[in-house]
């Protein structure tokens, strides 16, 4: 199979794909969305999801790879992601690794286009079709559920909201959650939070490490340390971060918060 990819340049991988490695949650998601995560030999340290995936070898962290680990299994494929993996990914190649990296999406049409891709490669395409089509439609009928303003907040070892070009604002958006910094022409940026006050949005919502305990608690608290008197929505810690198909899922989930909270479930 020969391909050219817009980071890596001319690629060419064995037709036909059976020993993988995903060294990046949103693809190890996909894999197992697709039916095919027996093929799957290593993970990433960050690939917790879904639970099937807690038995395989961690090769890796974002941006570091145990390579002689990794050449010991002999993958026909080892997937990443762009952004903060650009460099591992170039690294792999270079040291003569089957490598392929799907994009970071700049919106949730992305991820069914990530689905696309891995369909391609895998040789699953009307499978990858039948999927992006069933999460297109659960998708639309999110829209416009709400009409509010909201400040999202993740933790990601401070806090980290989102402005233009960002997946998670373009979701929220579409929900009718409108995030109070769209104006702002950068994806992920430190917000000023004296900033977020004097823009009152209507809910703050609130993404915390993955693992954590009671994190609406932990929300509620931030929100009364920093004198917020807006209601407050927390999800259970890296679900609008995780960009693989089960965020369609975390979205309505969300959604079903929201409503909760506003007295509307």
């Amino acid at each position: 199979m020969k391909l050219f990819h817009e980071i890596l340049g001319p690629l060419e991988l064995p037709d036909r794909l059976e020993r993988i490695v995903s060294l990046a949650p949103n693809v190890t998601d996909a894999l197992f969305a697709l039916g095919v995560g027996e093929r799957l030999l290593g993970r990433s340290a960050f690939c917790h999801r879904p639970a099937e995936v807690l038995s395989l070898p961690v090769l890796a962290s974002y941006t570091k790879t145990r390579t002689e680990l990794l050449r010991s299994l002999k993958p026909d494929l080892v997937l990443l992601s762009t952004g903060v993996q650009r460099e591992q990914a170039l690294r792999l190649k270079e040291e003569g690794f089957p490598v392929y990296a799907v994009p970071l999406p700049t919106s949730p049409y992305g991820i069914l286009e990530n689905l696309s891709t891995l369909g391609h490669l895998l040789d699953l395409e009307e499978r990858a079709t039948a999927l992006a089509h069933e999460l297109a439609l659960r998708y639309a009928a999110l829209k416009d559920r709400f009409a509010l303003s909201v400040y999202f907040e993740m933790d990601l070892g401070g806090p980290i909201t989102v402005g233009r070009g960002s997946y998670i604002a373009q979701a929220l958006l579409h929900l009718g959650l409108k995030p109070i910094f769209l104006d702002v022409p950068q994806a992920y940026f430190a917000p000023d939070l004296e900033e977020v006050r004097r823009r009152a949005p209507d809910l703050f919502l609130y993404e915390p490490k993955p693992w954590g305990k009671n994190p609406l608690e932990k929300a509620q608290a931030l929100a009364r340390e920093r004198g917020f008197d807006f209601p407050v929505v927390a999800t259970d810690g890296d679900e609008l971060a995780h960009y693989g198909p089960m965020f369609f899922g975390f979205l309505e989930k969300l959604a079903e918060r929201v409503a909760e909270t506003l007295g509307q479930g």
